[in-house]
């Protein structure tokens, strides 16, 4: 460990045990503690986020992400009461005469036991938490939403907030708030994801019926989460229930799903696996001949979760995912890639206030291209293109429960990287060459601390600091260039071999953090955060949407670290009765050594890729409104961002800031479910967004005989496509709901007016005028989409 780490680790270690003294103080004033677990009475799952606070006070505390909650009181007796939506309240009287653990069974409430009062504890904590810019998801409300094809999708439901969006149907990833895909911090179970998507984008890597809870952080991020610069996407897989034993699936037009779960020992220990498969490969054999006859088209992936009991104190958690698409053009083209993670998770309970989790995982994304050319049993031509990042992790975070004014998160990571950005073997007839690019090995370690303070109840903050470390290490080489004119590609000027565990470059830096609110009054509360945050690798990628073949790449002695600070500031309001909650939001954020290309990017199989890259600056500030119902019939949400997102790259568009690739200026999403009776509703979803930048030529010139378009204004993004906008619509039919058997029918029309909405537009001769050009708009979804899927449980 370098010396500035172990600076910054002493200090931080100084702090947290400084903060530590303050319980001998607690316990001379008589306050003891009630601490436990909270689970669903019928499933077992831990509850994310209860509320639990001391009846006709404003002292209380919620379930972290384990169910885990720790409430220090005045001796004496107290009345509790347990709350989350969709359960039924719970109260509890308890006589503190000294430290109690209380593990609390919800039961699940009726849609017309006390809707409001189920709901609105719920609610208040749109106006009640001191986070900015944080979406909570409930898997309920995703398969509300009309889907593609009869599939309930995470991602597409992602992309209905405020602040995040995507450069078209079929992208994979999002963008939020001006960022790139890459600048997404993806966690499943607390293992990262290099590619969430399946089929170029059309659907998300992430099992409905095996995901419990979801949170999208776009600012304010707590000191925990690093590495990436634009969100945070923390998925949460369920536990598996310890009553007994459930199957739920789903068959639909494009692929089918199937999740077990059930007890290991009741009580103690369960299990849930869930997998998914798609067959458009199986429906499209019957009409592929010849050449396209071995044509492979799917994807599948397995989700497997098991936890452990050990004792009250102690309980051991291991999930894993294992997911790959595969793409094969007939006999003479196939690429396939995918993820694979593990985790492995200890949950231990010190004491009444100190709760542990640790952390560790794995992590791998690969792919492979593969061409070839010939006849099967003599190929003359061949291509192979191999690649693959690998991550090993372990994360220690304890919470330190101090009283109810004051929470203290501490803890550290590292991450051991292993990059193979790409071998590729070529075979032609009798010959063979190879390219091998070097593996690249990388450390990534922070220390962090925050403290959650609210001295009063209507005013709060958390603070905090991570300090990040990234050291690039060998066995490796470091590529030294000359110093050339910005826009061109740089010379080569030396290079320098570095042997296994040596340091080729190493970066550090503190990202401090704060969040606070001030309560306006029992409606409405006003909240400011900012945000420093550091980026410690990059994707390569050249065009508007990432693809599965893109490289990743860590920083170097060439290429330096991606560095964010944002401030945000909302108004949040909650209608009298919690019959509607509204926010608005506005945001600013500037983006220092971004990555970005000269024209004319060498991007594949380079060695020296490095001497193609320019460190850009970026910005992007809006204003984000999002005004949601989630009682009665009619349910839904509005969200709508206005926005601008620029970037400045030496030697490009003249050195003057030019609209980014993922800038939509407007972005509308309107999303509305209405249920006419308990067993039909009906889903509907409408998006609007302004067009995104590209690049065309404004001139063109002849040259022997060819007509070559140029750019006479040197300018990039230089246009705007034409706006997005498209109608979903789904119909949900429910069957008679049997004791164990439920089934529903779900039909579903995508792009209901067949809006052939742009990703991209391309210049072709004018057959009927050679001497014209005319623009061909690329459309991947132009039509109407039906879907139907038929869900069951037992």
């Amino acid at each position: 460990m370098s010396r500035p780490f172990k600076s910054t680790a002493c200090t931080l270690l100084l702090l947290c045990l400084t903060m530590l003294q303050v319980q001998p103080a607690a316990a001379q004033q008589q306050r003891y503690t009630i601490s436990g677990y909270v689970k669903d009475e019928q499933s077992g799952e831990s509850l994310i986020g209860i509320s639990i606070g001391k009846s006709g006070t404003t002292m209380g505390t919620v379930t972290n992400e384990y169910g885990f909650y720790s409430l220090t009181l005045p001796a004496g007796t107290h009345e509790l009461q347990y709350s989350y939506i969709g359960y039924a309240p719970t109260k509890v009287t308890i006589n503190l005469r000294e430290n109690i653990r209380k593990d609390i069974r919800l039961a699940q409430a009726d849609r017309q036991l006390n809707e409001v009062v189920i709901t609105s504890k719920h609610q208040e904590k749109n106006i009640n938490t001191l986070n900015t810019s944080l979406n909570k998801l409930d898997i309920a409300e995703i398969k509300k939403l009309p889907t593609l094809m009869g599939e309930v999708d995470v991602l597409r439901t992602i992309q209905t907030l405020p602040g995040v969006n995507t450069v078209g149907e079929g992208a994979a990833g999002f963008n939020v708030r001006g960022g790139a895909q890459d600048e997404n911090l993806i966690l499943l179970d607390e293992a990262p994801l290099y590619n969430s998507t399946h089929m170029l984008g059309f659907f998300s890597v992430f099992n409905p019926d095996a995901v419990k809870n979801i949170n999208l952080i776009k600012g304010g991020f707590p000191a925990e989460y690093g590495g990436r610069t634009a969100s945070v996407l923390d998925i949460r897989m369920k536990d598996g229930n310890d009553q007994r034993l459930g199957v739920t699936g789903g068959i639909g037009n494009i692929f089918s799903r199937l999740a077990i779960e059930g007890p290991i020992k009741k009580d103690q220990s369960s299990f849930i696996i869930a997998g998914r498969r798609s067959y458009m490969d199986i429906l499209m054999k019957p009409f592929l001949k010849g050449d396209m006859e071995d044509t492979k088209l799917y994807f599948y992936d397995l989700t497997a979760k098991a936890n452990f009991k050990l004792n009250q104190n102690n309980t051991l958690f291991v999930s894993g995912y294992l997911g790959r698409d595969v793409f094969g053009f007939g006999s003479e083209a196939d690429m396939n890639w995918g993820n694979t993670t593990a985790t492995v998770r200890w949950n231990h309970i010190f004491n009444s206030r100190l709760f542990l989790n640790l952390s560790t995982y794995y992590t791998k994304y690969d792919y492979s291209l593969e061409f070839k050319s010939g006849e099967s049993d003599a190929v003359q031509q061949q291509f192979n293109w191999v690649s693959n990042i690998i991550n090993y992790g372990v994360k220690p975070s304890f919470t330190y429960y101090i009283n109810t004014k004051n929470t203290l998160h501490f803890g550290l990571q590292s991450t051991y990287y292993t990059f193979k950005p790409g071998r590729s073997i070529a075979r032609e007839d009798e010959r063979s060459s190879e390219i091998n690019l070097r593996n690249k090995n990388a450390v990534e370690s922070a220390l962090y601390l925050d403290h959650e303070w609210k001295p009063t109840p209507k005013f709060g903050m958390q603070y905090g600091l991570r300090f990040s470390g990234f050291q690039f290490i060998g066995k490796g080489t470091a590529f030294h260039y000359a110093d050339t004119t910005p826009g061109i590609r740089k010379r080569l000027v030396s290079t320098e071999d570095f042997a296994a565990g040596k340091t080729i470059a190493d970066y550090y830096f503190l990202e401090p953090r704060l969040s606070a609110r001030y309560g306006l009054n029992t409606t409405s509360s006003v909240k400011v955060s900012y945000a420093r945050t550091a980026q410690y690798m990059h994707q390569l990628s050249t065009t508007a949407s990432p693809t599965p073949v893109d490289i990743w790449t860590p920083v170097s002695n060439n290429v330096k670290p991606q560095v964010t600070d944002q401030v945000t500031a909302g108004y949040f309001y909650n209608a009298p009765g919690d019959k509607f909650e509204i926010s608005a939001e506005v945001f600013y954020k500037t983006m220092k050594d971004q990555l970005d290309f000269i024209d004319n990017a060498d991007m594949y199989l380079n060695e020296q890729l490095e001497a193609d890259l320019l460190a850009a600056k970026g910005r992007a500030y809006g204003l984000e409104i999002y005004a949601k119902r989630d009682i009665g019939k009619t349910t839904g949400w509005l969200s709508y961002t206005l926005s601008r997102t620029e970037r400045q790259t030496p030697g490009i568009s003249k050195n003057e800031w030019f609209l980014n690739r993922y800038d939509r200026t407007h972005n509308v999403n309107l999303v509305v479910s209405h249920e006419f009776s308990k067993r039909t509703s009906l889903g509907a979803n409408w998006v609007f967004a302004s067009g995104t930048p590209a690049t065309f030529a404004d001139a063109r010139m002849e040259y022997q005989d060819w007509d070559i378009p140029y750019n006479t204004t040197e300018k990039r993004n230089n246009y705007r496509l034409a706006p997005f906008h498209r109608l979903d619509l789904s119909f949900t039919l429910k069957g008679k709901q049997e004791k164990r058997w439920k089934g529903e029918w779900v039909f579903s029309l995508y792009n209901v007016y067949a809006r052939r909405n742009a990703y991209t537009v391309y210049f072709r001769q004018n057959p009927d005028n050679p001497e014209q050009k005319e623009a061909v708009r690329l459309s991947i979804i132009g039509s109407i989409i039906p879907g139907i899927t038929y869900n069951f449980k037992f």
